[in-house]
């Protein structure tokens, strides 16, 4: 599936990646679906069908999905060189920008007051999730038998089985389906935890690394899962941080753009100072780079097997099921009144009418989130 190293420059990549990393918010579902927008409509650089299985073999490996897909698209564009290009252009001004959050946290013991930017950010982000999601849905359930697969897995996950048990699970399935009595099926990856314990016995930068590592090691989920792995490391087992502390980091992870996994950054920064924040954002993204490095040769071979292939099929619908999910969940949270449902709506329009690239929109949506603020709308 990857294509040929002169298609796409290392420039390009890099000039991409980082422009969505200094200006992509709402979180791993809006990400990907801005990722879907430049590389998939607007560039060409991929198929719908090949974002898919993209999509699901990020699903099946832990760390931070958004940032594996973004990872995965180098790879395909210009194998080893383009993936580091890529993640490194996505993660480094997002660092940078936490990083002086975590600065001005540690002088002033207080965030800047960012609510309005949210405000008119997450309801543009929901129309271009929404629109990412009615797009694949065509490729990731074209059938009775992916349509039932995806509603299962969203019965499922509403029933509090974890994300990748669902998706193993409509894996399986799947192969069941398409090749009855079969009991062959794709390995799940080997998770690995590397914390020495004598290593995080004090906040230091290298302590920090440790702890980071072994998070970004087996860490499968959403930013909520994150939470309570901080939580349980840095504010239960280590005492490192306080419960408010704890809280402060996961707003600047929400407020700022990029991967929410620089709420490490900021943590790193508190706890240790500059070196802090740059071991633990090394520690947290690390593991990232390995599996997608292991695991994108890897993609295309799936789809040459029969049962493996079937197994992609069902992990693309599934996945996609939980992003709808996650969808259902980000309009609760951004469509919250009057203004914010017309903001909805004006991005829907541009979205369907012009062929606007994701920073005009997140442009546009931060600047009426303020005009809506300024105006005491809202």
């Amino acid at each position: 599936m990857r294509a040929a190293s002169a298609e796409t420059s290392l420039g390009t990549l890099c000039g991409l990646f980082l422009r969505m990393g200094a200006t992509t918010f709402g979180g791993p579902a809006a990400h990907i679906a801005l990722l879907r927008r430049e590389a998939v409509e607007r560039r060409g650089w991929l198929t719908d069908a090949q974002f898919l299985d993209l999509l699901g073999a990020t699903n099946l490996i832990p760390g931070p999905n958004s940032t594996e897909m973004v990872m995965h698209v180098g790879w395909v564009r210009r194998g080893l060189p383009g993936l580091l290009v890529a993640g490194l252009a996505f993660i480094v001004p997002a660092m940078l920008i936490t990083g002086a959050v975590g600065w001005a946290y540690t002088t002033w013991g207080t965030l800047p007051e960012a609510g309005w930017l949210l405000y008119g950010v997450k309801p543009v982000m929901l129309a271009v999730v929404v629109q990412a999601v009615a797009a694949m849905a065509r490729k990731a359930a074209p059938n009775l038998r992916m349509t039932l697969i995806a509603l299962l897995t969203i019965a499922a996950a509403l029933a509090g089985v974890n994300e990748l048990a669902a998706l193993l699970g409509a894996g399986l399935f799947a192969v069941g389906l398409a090749r009855p009595g079969s009991t062959r099926a794709v390995a799940a990856p080997l998770l690995l935890s590397t914390a020495p314990g004598a290593l995080a016995a004090a906040a230091t930068p290298l302590g920090l690394f440790a702890v980071f590592l072994k998070i970004g090691a087996v860490l499968y989920g959403s930013g909520y899962v994150l939470l309570a792995f901080l939580r349980a490391d840095l504010v239960e087992r280590l005492g490192w941080l306080t419960e408010a502390q704890l809280m402060d980091a996961i707003a600047v992870g929400q407020i700022t753009p990029g991967p929410v996994f620089t709420t490490a950054t900021f943590i790193g920064w508190v706890l240790a100072g500059p070196w802090g924040a740059l071991l633990a954002t090394i520690g947290i993204f690390l593991p990232a780079f390995v599996f997608v490095a292991l695991s994108g040769p890897l993609v295309p071979r799936l789809r040459r097997s029969p049962a493996a292939s079937a197994f992609l099929d069902g992990v693309n619908a599934a996945s996609l099921a939980l992003m709808a999910l996650v969808t259902a969940q980000l309009a609760g949270a951004a469509l919250v009144d009057v203004p914010t449902l017309a903001l909805a709506g004006a991005a829907a329009v541009a979205l369907l009418r012009f062929d606007l690239g994701s920073t005009w929109l997140i442009a546009g949506g931060a600047a009426a989130g303020w005009a809506v603020h300024a105006a005491g709308l809202a």
